[in-house]
């Protein structure tokens, strides 16, 4: 009786002489569209949220209507590139460059959308557009790295 335990134990536990191990990777890395930076979507996804709320936040509503709806519309942008890098990867991860973009925006917008802003407001926006370009450069290193292998 105890044959059949330890025989079970050792049929679970190790797969790699299972004959379809390699094929079960194979599914696995097309699940996973090539992707290493799959902690990356979360980080990209909070910054456009914060990047939304940051005018509530930072209490300049009533000093910065128009960055207000810029905020606004940039955090919602990052948010639902966050979404689609996660679900749909190979196809989003395309878009990583066009988050660097909106990330220079971010920064460059306080002063053209802007009027007059305080410096809780500049230092907001550079830091948030400062967090958008550098994980969108790293969203497009692993995009390249994963269309070169």
């Amino acid at each position: 009786m105890s044959n059949v335990s330890d025989a079970r134990s050792t049929v679970r536990g190790d797969l790699s002489g299972h004959p379809d191990a390699s094929e079960m990777r194979a599914r696995y890395d097309k699940v996973m569209g090539g992707r290493d930076v799959a902690l990356v979507d979360a980080p990209v996804f909070l910054v456009g949220l914060y990047c939304a709320v940051s005018p509530w936040v930072l209490h300049f509503t009533a000093s910065q209507p128009a960055l207000v709806t810029h905020n606004l519309v940039m955090g919602i942008a990052i948010a639902v590139l966050a979404l689609g890098f996660t679900m749909m990867p190979e196809r989003m991860y395309g878009l990583s460059w066009a988050m660097c973009a909106i990330g220079a925006w971010i920064i460059v917008s306080t002063w053209v959308v802007g009027s007059s802003p305080d410096a809780g407001v500049v230092i907001n926006n550079i830091i948030v557009g400062g967090l958008t370009v550098l994980l969108g450069m790293v969203c497009a290193g692993a995009a390249m790295r994963s269309r070169n292998t």
